[in-house]
């Protein structure tokens, strides 16, 4: 009898973990085609010259409930599946957004030229979708109830407690050097980002769990741990965002799509090894292969998103202003030099004079005179000159 139970609850746990999986995916799939979408949405409406606002576009309206649903089923994907499964599939939107770039790329080009563009891109799939196999196929197979009892127990224990210490005490010298010292480098913020993303994954799995409990019946809601893991989902939600959107406006954006990945599925490792036991029963081979995987798909989503075009920096240009006959230098506005726009352009001089411009000092050595004015000597004018 106690065999048969042991083989039910084993099979149960294989079923929640494929469960937990296949809607971590299907999220992170819905996640990376909601932004394609999204981004038609605003390429068309620039592309048009359409005065409206974007949010007023259908389009747009589709991608913001795609990913609504997407990020609906990796919260619920945590309630099935261990941490360790979950957070390492987030490579899977990189993935996504990296075929669906390729799909709806308009350009024909030779399959030599192709495979010298988008050669690391392609070779960085195929890397990842090996990594994430591995990390599948070996990842732990620990399920838990997580009652609001179960819960309190992980975290009055000393593992979890010091756990906590050692974050925030990371925490806070990280974010004294960063808004203190002005130590604004990559690495500085997704840290930041990162130890926020160990306790977002944490709360995450706390609540999503106590709500699939009490949909099934036993009530999870009355209990105070439920509201105070809420509170702190959100709020580390919230300051990831910001860490996030500060760290968009000084790096580039693949350089962070990859680093972030890696470190956040690190910290979350760690936070679902420490709060939930998630490797306790585990082997080393199985440790062993489960980390390979993981680390191919690091270095899959690094050559994913190195292959990616980088911004240009701004360069000075000039323009022409075609009423007045000025040229004039623009060393401030735009990060490129805008393209035609149907007026005046040769190389480097477009007619944009949308930008403000700074006019060229131009010293004349005849002036013309604006009005008529008294005649005068030609003595007189060569003394003035």
């Amino acid at each position: 009898m106690e065999d048969l139970a042991y083989r039910r609850d084993i099979t149960k746990s294989y079923t929640d973990n494929l469960i937990g999986t296949l809607l971590a995916i299907f999220g992170n799939v819905l996640v990376s085609i909601s932004l394609c979408v999204q981004k038609y949405s605003h390429l068309t409406l620039a592309g048009n010259k359409d005065p409206r606002a974007f949010y007023r576009t259908k389009t747009w309206w589709c991608g913001l409930i795609l990913t609504c649903l997407g990020e609906g089923a990796n919260f619920f994907s945590y309630a099935f599946a261990p941490i360790s499964l979950v957070a390492p599939l987030n490579g899977v939107s990189v993935l996504t957004s990296s075929i669906l770039g390729l799909i709806f790329l308009r350009e024909k080009s030779k399959p030599k030229e192709f495979f010298r563009r988008f050669g690391l891109s392609f070779l960085g799939c195929i890397i990842t979708i090996g990594g994430t196999y591995l990390f599948l196929t070996f990842g732990p197979n620990s399920h838990e109830k997580l009652q609001a009892e179960n819960i309190v127990k992980h975290i009055v224990g000393w593992p979890v407690l010091l756990y906590l210490l050692l974050e925030i005490i990371m925490f806070c010298l990280l974010l004294y050097f960063y808004r203190q010292r002005n130590a604004n480098y990559l690495a500085v913020i997704l840290f930041l980002v990162a130890l926020l993303g160990s306790v977002t994954v944490i709360t995450v799995k706390a609540v999503s769990g106590m709500l699939v409990l009490t949909f099934e019946g036993t009530m999870q809601l009355t209990y105070p741990i439920f509201y105070v893991m809420f509170v702190c989902m959100v709020a580390s939600v919230a300051f990831q965002a910001r860490f996030l959107s500060e760290a968009c406006q000084l790096h580039d954006s693949s350089m962070i799509a990859s680093i972030n990945y890696i470190l956040s599925t690190c910290f979350a490792l760690i936070a679902g090894a420490t709060f939930f036991l998630e490797f306790n029963y585990e082997d080393i081979l199985h440790i062993c292969m489960f980390l390979l995987g993981c680390s191919a798909c690091f270095v899959g989503v690094f050559f994913i998103t190195k292959n990616r075009k980088r911004p240009k920096s701004f360069e000075p240009y000039v323009t022409m202003d075609m009423a007045k006959g000025v040229p004039t230098i623009h060393d401030q506005g735009l990060a490129i030099q805008p393209d035609y726009s149907g007026s005046f352009s040769y190389g480097a001089l477009v007619n944009n004079d949308g930008v403000a411009p700074a006019t060229l000092p131009v010293q004349h050595k005849h002036a013309t005179p604006a009005s008529p004015s008294p005649p005068t000597t030609k003595s007189s004018n060569l003394k003035m000159d």
